[in-house]
C-alpha cells in the first residue's frame, strides 16, 4: 500500500509561485506514473499534469502549460509541482496521485494541499 503525503500549500498572491511536494512512502515504491490533480470549490477534480517515474516525460493540461512544472526525485520517492504566475483559479485543493501500471489508473491518493491565490 502507498501512502502518499502532500505539502507546501499556503496562501500566495496573483503572479506568486508555490512548489509542492508530494512523499511516498511504502514497502516498494516504483509507479507508472505520478499525477497532480485538483478541486476548485464547486467544482470537479481536474487534472493538471503528470509525470512517468521511469524517463521523468511530463504532460500537463492546457492551463498549467508554461506555468507549471513536475518533477521527481527518485531517490526520496517525491514528485514536486512547481507553480509559477499564479492566478486566483489556480485557487483549489491539490492532490497527487500514484498509477502503477499503464492498465491501471490512478489508485493511491493523497490527503490533499490547499492552495489559495489572492488577488
Amino acid at each position: 500500500q502507498v501512502q502518499l503525503v502532500e505539502s507546501g500549500g499556503g496562501l500566495v498572491q496573483a503572479g506568486g509561485s508555490l512548489r509542492l511536494s508530494c512523499a511516498a512512502s511504502g514497502r516498494t515504491f516504483s509507479p507508472y506514473m505520478m499525477g497532480w490533480f485538483r478541486r476548485a470549490p464547486g467544482k470537479e477534480r481536474e487534472f493538471v499534469g503528470s509525470i512517468k517515474w521511469s524517463d521523468g516525460i511530463t504532460a500537463y493540461t492546457d492551463s498549467a502549460k508554461g506555468r507549471f512544472t513536475i518533477s521527481r526525485d527518485n531517490a526520496k520517492n517525491t514528485v514536486y509541482l512547481q507553480m509559477n504566475s499564479l492566478k486566483p483559479e489556480d485557487t483549489a485543493v491539490y492532490y497527487c496521485a500514484s498509477r502503477p501500471s499503464l492498465s491501471v489508473t490512478y489508485n493511491s491518493w493523497g490527503q490533499g494541499t490547499q492552495v489559495t491565490v489572492s488577488s
